[in-house]
């Protein structure tokens, strides 16, 4: 096993470097660049830039040279832990993205346990009373969950607690917190707003584990082993939660590595609705903007945590399936 560790942690150098290249040649993609971009605002202000200038700026930023030259200076600062400077806000990368990594990752852990914590008894009742009203019910829910987009729940949610309390969930702090350096309080205050995003956000993937649950579970119970179990007088529950139930986990765990990237990028208009300060919504103002050195830092932040979240769902499906061995 420690062997495989050591091999998927070597593979994700060249996986990750793969990746921050395929990122950074798609950002440079369209037409003009940064500078470009920033020109044009300009001379839609009617401020006039000369060539002279233009050409001065093209070499301050780098855009007088080839692309594979800017990624291979990108990425040895990046090595160095420089991220480089974001054109679009003119400050440091590691700046920007420092907080906003932090936060999105507590809500996407926070939306990801309120997934599971849902989703794994609802789907096993689900599974055990087939066709009841509560195994409708829950039906229902899914269906709703993955039809309704998550901006659209956001929207309503935000009406409808506003209506009736006069209470606004948008943001993840008080205002007296916003700016604040980080202490118990603050936590606490996130803490208090932390619920909103982190039930809109779990929504969608809750709906879709709880019908993977049922499906599995449903099989698994048909199963010869579990009849066995029955026949030698095994309480119910201990026949269904035993065996069945961890073998069903399998679509749960292989599916984090996914599952966290997609919460952090499924968040981009919902950040807007809720007025989060998550990466989402800086991403894509990057991505519009192509402020290749923020955008291509997100990226990589994202893809490593694709990768992370893969390592460690391989190794949980090894300890959880006995089936499943790495040699």
């Amino acid at each position: 096993m420690l062997s495989y560790v050591t091999r998927r942690l070597l593979m994700m150098i060249p996986t990750l470097l793969a990746i921050s290249l395929l990122a950074f040649v798609i950002i440079d993609l369209p037409p003009g660049d940064w500078l470009t971009e920033y020109i044009s605002r300009l001379r839609s202000q009617d401020i006039q830039v000369n060539e002279e200038a233009i050409l001065s700026l093209r070499s301050q930023y780098g855009f007088d040279q080839p692309l594979l030259v800017r990624y291979a200076k990108w990425m040895g600062r990046v090595l160095q832990g420089d991220f480089g400077q974001s054109f679009m806000y003119n400050q440091p990368v590691k700046t920007l993205i420092g907080e906003r990594m932090l936060l999105t990752l507590v809500v996407t852990l926070a939306a990801l346990m309120f997934t599971w914590v849902l989703a794994l008894p609802v789907g096993i009742y689900s599974a055990v009373k087939q066709y009841s009203p509560g195994d409708y019910f829950a039906t229902f829910i899914g269906f709703l969950g993955v039809s309704v987009p998550d901006f659209l729940l956001g929207i309503v949610l935000l009406y409808a607690i506003y209506a009736n309390t006069g209470f606004v969930i948008t943001g993840l702090f008080s205002d007296q917190y916003a700016e604040a350096p980080w202490s118990l309080a603050r936590v606490i205050d996130l803490l208090k707003h932390i619920w909103a995003p982190m039930v809109i956000m779990g929504m969608g993937s809750m709906a879709g584990l709880i019908r993977t649950m049922r499906a599995n579970l449903l099989d698994e119970l048909n199963k010869p082993y579990v009849m066995t179990a029955r026949s030698k007088g095994l309480p119910e529950w201990k026949v269904t939660l035993k065996y069945p139930v961890r073998l069903a986990l399998n679509p749960f765990v292989s599916t984090l590595g996914f599952m966290l990237p997609h919460l952090v990028s499924g968040g981009v208009i919902l950040s807007q609705v809720l007025s989060l300060p998550i990466a989402g919504a800086q991403l894509l103002a990057s991505l519009r903007s192509q402020d290749m050195y923020l955008a291509g830092a997100y990226i990589l932040l994202l893809s490593t945590l694709t990768v992370i979240g893969m390592l460690i769902s391989d190794l949980l499906l090894a300890w959880l399936d006995p089936r499943i061995r790495y040699e």
